[in-house]
């Protein structure tokens, strides 16, 4: 496991942006993230969807009415926000005041309209995108959950293959095949990034965290990508036909 990095008083808080098709178990690498880096905090977004089995309100987000949520828009109460699937979703601002003052890092689970938002107002955010290793295999992650309804399973689907097309705006893209693999690479990117601009001599063990991270790079990563983008074109295609 790679070892924490933590940071000194004089950090600049960083801003971790992460995105993935519905289904790509980026909630499950989330978590995992929350457990083994030391201040990085967690914005729980705000949304107006109903609630499903065992969410808890202020836990998975914050779950508002569109009269409320409409209202915060008003008074410009959010980083970002989006309507997705029919329904609103948005980071609050105050999330990044409250993190600024701690000293802590902040991680923004968001999807690409909200990301492209977010990178405009905030250009030095890191960005991830995490993707299926095919759509085979996204698929089947949606219906194991049992979550969706058929139709909703479609849909989710459709807008996965519309999302992914979007992965070269992100700065890393982890391929989300093997859970444990990609905790320890998901955790190699955040901790590289404090460590690159901490702007200090780094330690070989620190070198090898960021030498870690370097093969999910976007540029490192094109030709891992291409095959997966493929299995959602080529589906499109034959669905056409």
């Amino acid at each position: 496991m790679i070892p924490n990095t933590g940071m000194n008083a004089d950090y600049r808080p960083l801003i971790y942006i992460i995105s993935a098709p519905s289904g790509s178990g980026k909630s499950t690498l989330v978590n995992e993230l929350l457990k083994l880096v030391p201040n990085l905090d967690f914005s729980i977004s705000y949304t107006t969807r109903d609630l499903r089995g065992s969410e808890q309100n202020g836990k998975q987000y914050h779950f508002v009415t569109r009269e409320e949520f409409e209202q915060m828009i008003r008074n410009d109460e959010f980083l970002e926000h989006a309507s997705v699937f029919g329904n609103y979703y948005g980071t609050a601002r105050r999330f990044l005041q409250e993190a600024a003052e701690k000293k802590h890092d902040l991680l923004l689970d968001i999807d690409v309209q909200g990301a492209e938002q977010m990178k405009r107002k905030l250009p030095e955010a890191v960005s991830i995108f995490v993707l299926p290793p095919d759509r085979k295999t996204l698929e089947w992650r949606l219906r194991k959950r049992s979550e969706d309804a058929e139709e909703v399973i479609a849909r989710r689907l459709v807008t996965a293959t519309r999302e992914i097309g979007n992965y070269d705006k992100y700065d890393y893209i982890l391929i989300n095949d093997d859970l444990e693999e990609s905790i320890e690479s998901l955790q190699s990117i955040v901790l590289s990034e404090r460590l690159l601009r901490s702007g200090r001599p780094l330690s070989p063990e620190e070198h090898k965290t960021v030498q870690q991270a370097g093969p999910h790079r976007l540029a490192n990563v094109r030709d891992r990508v291409g095959p997966i983008l493929a299995s959602f074109r080529d589906h499109a295609h034959s669905a056409r036909s």
